[in-house]
């Protein structure tokens, strides 16, 4: 059984289930790279009219939608294709096979390794809590690069989150943190 939660961002909602969704943490997906994508279940979610993002995580999936697009039309449509593959498929939707087709990462410095150990047990929860995902993208000069992702994409309360939420705890817990940015 699928349920939904709101998120802070009115053009987000959070799907959950009892079902494991991800085995690899989480992965966004966007429509613009729709031809790329070979999930079917993400790629149908991606051909409703109005989705424009969908973050599939452990136990969660958030699809953000266009202003435009109207919740009362878009969330049956979206729970009726969630439990429909739930019921063709009992594996996650993204499983650790898909990992081996990934990029290797590149060296990163102790910094860096503490950076994302900080995103992980101190940010990352908070933020699953509200539909959203944050990606460490770089740290340069005393300053962070994160990319917000599900439900923090776009959402208006991202900027007040990332400066007194993410920019605090970072720059707490590791002295060489000056600045957080988005990209």
């Amino acid at each position: 059984m699928i349920q939904t939660e709101i998120t802070p961002n009115p053009n987000a909602l959070k799907f959950i289930s009892n079902n494991k969704f991800s085995e690899i943490g989480a992965k966004e997906f966007q429509k613009k790279d729709i031809k790329s994508i070979t999930n079917n279940l993400i790629k149908n979610l991606l051909n409703f009219d109005g989705v424009e993002l969908v973050l599939v995580s452990d136990n969660f999936i958030s699809v953000k939608k266009t202003e435009a697009a109207s919740w009362d039309s878009l969330k049956p449509s979206i729970i009726s294709e969630i439990n429909d593959h739930l019921e063709k498929d009992k594996k996650p939707i993204l499983l650790k096979e898909a990992l081996a087709n990934e990029r290797p990462k590149k060296e990163t410095n102790t910094i860096e390794e503490e950076i994302k150990k900080v995103l992980d047990s101190k940010i990352r929860p908070a933020v699953a809590k509200d539909g959203g995902d944050i990606k460490f993208i770089s740290f340069q000069e005393g300053t962070v690069k994160v990319e917000l992702r599900g439900s923090c994409s776009g959402c208006p309360s991202s900027i007040v989150t990332l400066k007194n939420g993410v920019q605090n705890l970072l720059r707490h817990y590791i002295k060489d943190v000056k600045n957080v940015e988005a990209i």
